[in-house]
C-alpha cells in the first residue's frame, strides 16, 4: 500500500516564524546570535528555501517564547485546515473594497474544482 506524500509547507512555517520574530520587535541577527546559526540560515528559513530540522525549529520556538505548534499547526499541505488561519490573518487586513474582490476570486475557484 503505497502512503501519499504530505510535504510541509516550509515557506508558510517561515513566514509565520518571521511574524512571531517581527511582532516581537527582533531582528534576524539577534535570533542568528541566540541559536548560534548564521543569519543567512535565518533569512533561508523564513524565506521557506531550506527545510528547518526540528532542534533547530524548537530553539527558535524557545526563543520567541512560543509552541513549536504555533509553527507547524496546518502547514501539512495536504490538511483540510492548510493556511487557513494564515488567510484569515491576511483577511483581516484587508480593505472592505479587497475583501470583495477576493470573495469574486474564491467564487470563481470554486465552480473551476
Amino acid at each position: 500500500m503505497k502512503i501519499a506524500a504530505m510535504g510541509i509547507d516550509f515557506y508558510a512555517l517561515g513566514q509565520r516564524i518571521q511574524r512571531k520574530r517581527k511582532a516581537q520587535n527582533k531582528t534576524q541577527e539577534h535570533l542568528a546570535e541566540a541559536i548560534s546559526v548564521t543569519v543567512g540560515y535565518i533569512s533561508q528559513i523564513e524565506r521557506g528555501i531550506t527545510k528547518i530540522n526540528l532542534e533547530t525549529l524548537s530553539n527558535i520556538a524557545e526563543y520567541l517564547h512560543c509552541d513549536i505548534a504555533d509553527f507547524l499547526s496546518d502547514t501539512v499541505k495536504m490538511s483540510d485546515n492548510y493556511l487557513f488561519e494564515d488567510f484569515l490573518e491576511m483577511l483581516k487586513k484587508l480593505s472592505p473594497y479587497n475583501r470583495k474582490i477576493l470573495i469574486e476570486i474564491a467564487h470563481t475557484l470554486e465552480k473551476n474544482q
